[in-house]
């Protein structure tokens, strides 16, 4: 596998994959007409504490052909709840530790990057998987990584444009859910928060709403991710929120199912 630089035999695709703790996922890329190919989820499951990530991630590149096809463009994205955005007046790149403290234990031995969100005027600082690019580096070579929810808050800032209304989203994984509270292109809130029951769940979005005022009678509260109707989690939210609903992600034109790029939806704007 392999990383194409040559203009000359440029293939026109672009590989993304997204890991964290619990798998990844991965997706292929027309790059000409900038629409998915193939979408893959991975779980690791259950897996013994001295495991290797790395050697369970190395077993998925065996199983899947497309991981192992070459590619003019690679995207690593991690997904983990260590990162936290900070307006670039604020920023200074020699103390990225310092941002993370408030909200994560942080040790001397991490390492940290950030992404930049020149548009919106701040960057997302966060701890990468260092293990994992390092399989990445053997794996392709060279590639590019950013961090999910730099990808996700963009996205969802750059779709409020021309919307005074103040809306909440909350984006779903397995073990962890952000929730971004945006108002016309301006981040009013971000946090990440573990969750094991759907009590957890609606106890953290409706003290957010608490600290910013917000009634939950009246804010609308949009779901995206890993979640459908069915989950216990949206009908913990349907309970407590009476505008609660399902991310709409009509504007997103391919050939797979609305649940599909409603869950792969940082993977699909990477």
């Amino acid at each position: 596998m392999w990383q194409n630089t040559s203009v000359i035999d440029k293939m026109y695709r672009k590989l993304t994959v997204q890991v964290s703790l619990n798998g990844l996922s991965f997706a292929t890329f027309d790059t000409l007409t900038n629409k998915p190919l193939v979408i893959q989820k991975i779980t690791l499951g259950k897996f013994e504490k001295n495991t290797r990530i790395e050697d369970l991630f190395n077993d998925a590149f065996l199983k899947y052909p497309e991981l192992k096809a070459g590619y003019d463009e690679v995207v690593i994205v991690h997904s983990n709840n260590l990162s936290t955005f900070v307006p670039t007046a604020l920023f200074d790149e020699e103390y990225l530790g310092s941002y993370l403290q408030f909200n994560t234990k942080v040790f001397e031995t991490d390492f940290f990057a950030f992404d930049q969100l020149e548009k919106h005027e701040m960057n997302n600082v966060y701890i990468p998987y260092v293990n994992m690019n390092n399989f990445f580096i053997d794996q392709f070579g060279s590639f590019d990584y950013k961090h999910a929810n730099t990808i996700l808050v963009e996205k969802l800032l750059d779709i409020s444009k021309n919307n005074d209304e103040r809306k909440m989203f909350v984006h779903v994984s397995e073990t962890h859910f952000e929730i971004i509270v945006i108002r016309n292109q301006k981040l009013e809130l971000y946090n990440s928060f573990d969750y094991k029951t759907p009590e957890d769940f609606i106890y953290y979005i409706l003290f957010a709403a608490e600290q910013l005022h917000l009634n939950p009678e009246h804010f609308k509260l949009e779901l995206l991710g890993n979640i459908n109707e069915e989950s216990p989690l949206f009908q913990m939210a349907f309970k407590y929120v009476r505008n609660v609903s399902l991310f709409n992600v009509n504007f997103i034109f391919n050939s797979f199912s609305e649940a599909e790029n409603r869950e792969h939806f940082i993977l699909l704007h990477s």
